[in-house]
């Protein structure tokens, strides 16, 4: 009777341990989705033009941010663009998506993915302040681009082009664009979009 006493005592213990480390996550998570809708909800209260402050340094900062290149994650990413659709459609303002892949040796047959701290620098002095550069999470980049129709968007994109020319060689930059509202009405559809005519360009050499 006492063996199964101590057991029990043991297995009580356990229980209420494996009960504080959940309590303890799930605190955490609720603390990176609450940063995340407060700044949704700020994103959303902006009007056009407002500068994208960059992430706060928090607990939470470590999903909204990528740390090799020092942009914005992917998951900051999806936040902006909700939010800045949804602004878009108050404003009756167009909004730009552009999906970003940069690669090096395409000359000799071996492309590779360029140096993403490269890449990272020349998008961040070419856009505007009010402008959103991501990396997302297959190595690409994802800009949002406020109050900007397509013809802007291109124009972005090539002086994002011309910048790297000037401080590095062998590079190819490939960019996909979609607008809203000429092309897409909702974040996926833009992304969508967006994902195709990126790969239409890859196939453009």
């Amino acid at each position: 009777m006492i063996v199964i006493g101590a057991v029990a005592a043991l297995a009580s213990v356990l229980a209420v341990a494996a009960v504080v480390v959940l309590v303890r996550r799930l605190r955490q998570a609720t603390a990176r989705l609450d940063a995340v809708a407060s700044r949704l909800d700020t994103l959303e209260d902006e009007e056009p033009g407002t500068a994208v402050p960059p992430p706060m340094a928090s607990a939470s900062s470590n999903t909204l941010t990528d740390h090799s290149t020092g942009l914005f994650s992917q998951e900051y990413f999806d936040v902006a663009l909700d939010a800045r659709l949804s602004a878009a459609r108050r404003h009756l303002r167009p909004v730009a998506v552009v999906l970003v892949e940069v690669v090096e040796g395409l000359a000799d047959g071996s492309p590779r993915t360029a140096a993403p701290r490269t890449v990272a620098d020349s998008i961040s002095a070419t856009i505007r302040d009010a402008d959103t550069a991501c990396r997302m999470t297959d190595g690409r980049f994802g800009l949002v681009l406020e109050d900007t129709p397509e013809n802007g968007a291109i124009w972005t994109v090539e002086r994002i082009r011309r910048h790297l020319a000037g401080i590095s060689t062998g590079l190819t930059l490939w960019a996909g664009v979609a607008c809203y509202p000429a092309h897409a009405f909702d974040a996926d559809e833009i992304l969508t979009q967006a994902d195709a005519a990126l790969a239409a360009a890859r196939e453009w050499r």
